[in-house]
């Protein structure tokens, strides 16, 4: 009998949370594009925002909450999707206004972001460096990577700005500079590339003479960082969230990360708060909160989900290796299509109040709580998604905000820019 009315009782509150999630929304939602917009929760140690890449309009979203955030100095930092050398020269594009730095790091961040080597990802950038001038001194943010390498070249000037070595006593350091200068190689990983060995060179140069180095290097610990991320460039299977969690942990006293809390713009995936599945590989945001570096409610997960909306897809070029164009996906890709689409997506659907609307989830009593996995599964029509993984889980499990981005054209290579 008990277990009877256990059930009833579960059917219940599922019927309940299902027919109420929708009046929920509609009490919980912000318009975006409003003058006015503010964002809801200030008290976190990390906020991240994540949606599928190569949608125009998901920059400007990324912006509308960098330009609250920032507003009070909530927060400190600025993680985007780069290992930590790139994010040294995007900050000095943020001090220096240099377009040309700024083309070139669009150019190479491309590497690791193909679908961000995009004309919207650069004027974003332009747009990131007006709102840090117009706060004062100590609210504007600094940029940081967490990221793993993947191409060499900031890597190896970043070296160059860290090692002084005026009368060229250091000949990896020398080798290096002469590289840089010459600029003819790609910076491409592997043992096939030129710079590879260059910098493998100088490790075992710096392991075994340290005491040539040290006198030199203005930044040891940051120099070593370096080092130790440029090591495991040259490895063959890496998990990329547990870099991912290692350099945050890495950097986070140097930068007081506890007290100093940090915006991320990545990958959806690394945001999800908790495994999908018990096998499931923890994403960035699941290490945290497992290892107990930060209570869950003070990790916040934003998701933006596109519809009527399309997305660059790959860079085309002719035989000769020249860029002749691109191609674009307006159905599979943006997970609003009949044969891939989030479960729950037409709530969201239904209750915008823009092109750009946000919502909150991780209010008391949500109907986001009960154990449907809405707007993390993935329904597929003929491949494998994850609801198996997901099965019984809840929204909340795995993200706090939802934004629906509404009619985004697609985003546009650099290589396009006049």
């Amino acid at each position: 009998m008990k277990k009877t009315f256990a059930v009833l009782l579960t059917l219940a509150v599922l019927q309940s949370c299902t027919q109420t999630k929708k009046d929920y929304l509609k009490k919980n939602r912000y318009d975006l594009t409003s003058s006015k917009f503010e964002f809801p929760q200030k008290d976190f140690k990390i906020i991240g925002f994540g949606a599928y890449h190569g949608s125009s309009e998901t920059e400007n979203v990324e912006l509308k909450l960098l330009e609250s955030l920032t507003k009070d100095g909530t927060i400190k930092y600025y993680l985007p999707e780069v290992d930590y050398s790139t994010a040294h020269f995007f900050n000095h594009f943020l001090q220096t206004g240099d377009t040309n730095l700024l083309k070139e790091l669009v150019v190479y961040n491309g590497y690791h972001t193909p679908q961000e080597r995009t004309i919207e990802f650069y004027e974003k950038w332009k747009k990131i460096k007006i709102l840090n001038d117009s706060l004062p001194l100590e609210s504007k943010i600094k940029v940081l990577g967490i990221e793993w390498i993947r191409n060499y070249k900031y890597v190896s000037k970043h070296i160059l700005e860290l090692v002084k070595d005026h009368n060229e006593t250091l000949t990896p350091i020398r080798e290096i500079k002469e590289m840089v200068k010459l600029d003819t190689t790609s910076y491409s990983l592997g043992d096939l590339s030129f710079a590879f060995h260059k910098l493998k060179r100088l490790i075992v140069d710096y392991e075994e003479n340290k005491e040539l180095y040290e006198s030199k290097i203005n930044d040891v610990k940051v120099f070593e960082h370096i080092l130790e991320n440029i090591k495991i460039s040259f490895e063959k299977n890496v998990n990329r969230e547990e870099v991912i969690y290692e350099n945050y942990l890495s950097l986070g006293p140097i930068y007081d990360f506890k007290n100093k809390p940090q915006f991320m713009r990545v990958g959806f995936f690394h945001l999800e708060k908790s495994r999908e599945g018990k096998k499931g590989n923890p994403s960035f945001f699941a290490r945290l909160i497992e290892h107990e570096i930060y209570q869950r409610d003070k990790v916040l997960s934003i998701i933006g989900y596109l519809t009527n909306s399309k997305v660059v897809w790959d860079e085309t070029y002719d035989d000769k290796g020249n860029y002749s164009g691109y191609t674009v996906e307006a159905g599979y890709g943006i997970g609003d299509y009949e044969e891939e689409y989030f479960r729950g997506i037409q709530n969201l659907k239904d209750n915008k109040i823009s092109e750009k609307t946000l919502f909150r989830l991780n209010k008391k009593n949500s109907p986001y709580l009960v154990n449907e996995p809405d707007l993390i599964e993935v329904i597929m029509k003929d491949e494998k998604s994850n609801g198996e993984a997901v099965k019984g889980m809840s929204t909340l499990d795995f993200l706090d905000y939802a934004i629906l981005i509404s009619d985004s054209k697609e985003s546009v290579p650099i290589y396009e820019m006049k």
